[in-house]
């Protein structure tokens, strides 16, 4: 028998595709939550079900998910529920009698926006079922029975974004209904069904106290220690805590913290979403982690994100952090297994602040040698009250990248990046106050030599040529010599060479850790090949080669060239790689 219904709700208008033989009228305000329940009239009418005994239920319980498969909510699985703004969304599930009780749970993760659920039950009479299916009642008592207010009851409403789990009971089949309810944006949320309580818990379990106290507060590090999960304690090579620290405000889900890693436009590479979060995995995937900690750190445009799985460790200290700065932290203990996760009450705390650099105060004519970190990126604080109106500060490179700030009387009067060899001649008052400030700008370490001096006619460093390069001559080289060359100044001055042998994976590394600052003092005397001067008042002309003879057939050899001037500091030419020929 194929029925026509038309149900009337609330300005909505519902019919079937195809004609039928009876026409059932029903009004209802229940209208979303009767509708199911209406087709499986229809489907116990047809197909004759005459008793309230097991089959019919299970019969019930069939047909339920025939007519409405899309909208049963799955049992002992996640289910995720894309939510649009302002429609509410709804899912059902069925308990049948058959136990006193029947326990059930339902764990809702909000993933973004806070929302509203709640669970409504119809609690279904076997009697009315069987009158139903034998056709006792007439369509007014149908309608009369199902618009009863008693059948109907709300059990739970909650609004907000935290991870809520409802726990119940039921001592007789009844139809429950949850709906959801976004009224801010577009979001998603996470929905755990259990009806069987006994088979073991999805979520990682957490301590009674689940609180994460801050035990050590310093300038870039704070210590963080928790009570452990007693999932940890029972299956520790399945469970791991993962921690998540940024500047904005604390995660009351690993989901929550995920969806909004991603809606700043940051995507991770597949490799580290397998070690990060249960919540970027791909369905098919589980996510593994070793017993070493793993940390990433995500740059986006509202801040760092930073994201630690360290294991079973239970304490804590996160690095690296800067100075008088408010961080968030957020736990997360994670089943490796089911990728499930459940949420510490994160916390927050501020570094101390940082003491005020040490300045160093410059001497006349004192030469001095800093080593920047590349890590830090700090700045290093050099300070000079000048004596005299002119002043001139000299700066040679030594090694990586650096940057370097002068200040007089707090206003910036030069900033440049520093590449070998560089002057700054100022003007001003006796007494101005001089501030220089160095910083690398390489990830590894720099260093650099300063010298400040009211005497200009009495430089540090010697005269320089127009170029430090060495130049090779390839016709002349043989199998047993090389030719170079260079170019001096018009000031007589000492040019020492020195040469050493090296392998061709040792040419990068050489040329890049070079400290073109250390003089032939660092050097071994074997390396040490000749001295001498010369100088031309035609520039044009001031250029000297050598031939350096003795070496050996198809080697591979690191030549450099030292320039002595008055003050006796060398200022060392860029290297040069010349190999000798195997055949001759």
């Amino acid at each position: 028998m194929v029925f026509y219904f038309r149900i009337f709700g609330k300005g909505s208008k519902w019919s079937g595709d195809h004609l039928a033989r009876n026409t059932i009228v029903l009004k209802m305000s229940w209208f979303w939550f009767y509708l199911p329940l209406h087709l499986l009239m229809a489907a116990c009418l047809c197909n004759s079900i005459k008793a309230p005994n097991t089959s019919s239920q299970q019969s019930f319980k069939t047909d339920l998910f025939n007519f409405y498969h899309s909208l049963i909510l799955a049992d002992g699985k996640e289910t995720t529920v894309h939510l649009l703004k302002d429609i509410p969304k709804r899912y059902y599930f069925f308990l049948e009698e058959g136990r006193a009780l029947s326990p059930f749970t339902i764990t809702v993760t909000p993933c973004d926006v806070p929302i509203e659920w709640s669970i409504l039950v119809h609690k279904t009479s076997a009697s009315f079922l069987g009158k139903a299916a034998r056709g006792d009642h007439d369509t007014q008592e149908v309608s009369k029975s199902q618009r009863s207010p008693s059948m109907v009851s709300t059990i739970f409403n909650y609004k907000g974004n935290s991870v809520e789990t409802y726990m119940g009971m039921s001592s007789h089949s009844a139809l429950y209904m949850l709906e959801f309810l976004s009224t801010e944006r577009d979001t998603h949320i996470t929905v755990y069904l259990a009806t069987d309580t006994t088979s073991g818990h999805l979520y990682p379990e957490l301590p009674m106290d689940p609180r994460i106290d801050v035990i050590g507060i310093g300038h870039t590090t704070v210590t963080l220690t928790w009570k452990h999960s007693p999932s940890v304690l029972q299956h520790r090579e399945n469970i791991q805590y993962c921690l998540l620290v940024n500047e904005k405000h604390n995660y009351k889900s690993l989901c929550a913290a995920e969806t909004a890693i991603r809606s700043s436009g940051m995507k991770l590479p597949p490799t580290l979403a397998l070690s990060l979060s249960p919540y970027l995995l791909e369905p098919q995937q589980v996510m593994i982690l070793s017993n070493s900690e793993l940390s990433i750190i995500n740059k986006v445009s509202s801040g760092e994100v930073r994201q630690t799985c360290m294991g079973a460790k239970n304490t804590y200290t996160v690095p690296n952090l800067s100075p008088s700065t408010q961080y968030y932290f957020d736990v997360f203990v994670v089943n490796l297994l089911t990728n499930a996760s459940a949420a510490y009450t994160g916390t927050f705390a501020r570094t101390l602040e940082e003491p005020e650099p040490k300045v160093m105060e410059l001497k006349d004519g004192k030469v001095i040698q800093v080593v920047l970190d590349g890590k830090k990126k700090k700045f290093y604080s050099l300070q000079y009250q000048a004596r005299h109106k002119k002043v001139q500060f000299t700066f040679q490179l030594c090694r990586g990248q650096v940057q370097v700030h002068i200040t007089k009387n707090n206003k910036i009067v030069a900033s440049e990046n520093i590449s070998g060899l560089r002057y700054f001649s100022l003007k001003g008052k006796p007494l101005d106050t001089y501030l220089v400030q160095l910083r690398s700008t390489d990830e590894s370490n720099s260093s650099i030599k300063v010298q400040v001096s009211p005497h200009f006619h009495k430089p540090l460093f010697p005269l320089l040529p127009e170029s430090l390069k060495i130049k090779s001559f390839s016709k002349l080289r043989t199998c047993n010599s090389v030719t170079i060359a260079w170019l001096g100044t018009q000031e007589e001055s000492k040019y020492c060479v020195y040469k050493k042998t090296i392998e061709e994976d040792q040419v990068w590394m050489e040329l890049q850790s070079a400290d073109r600052c250390s003089g032939p003092e660092s050097r071994h005397k074997s390396e040490k090949v000749l001295c001498k001067y010369f100088y031309d008042i035609n520039l044009q002309r001031a250029v000297t080669t050598e031939t350096i003879t003795g070496l050996d057939v198809g080697t591979l050899y690191l030549f450099d060239v030292y320039l002595f001037g008055p003050s006796g500091i060398p200022v060392r030419y860029h290297s040069k790689v010349v190999k000798t020929r195997k055949k001759c």
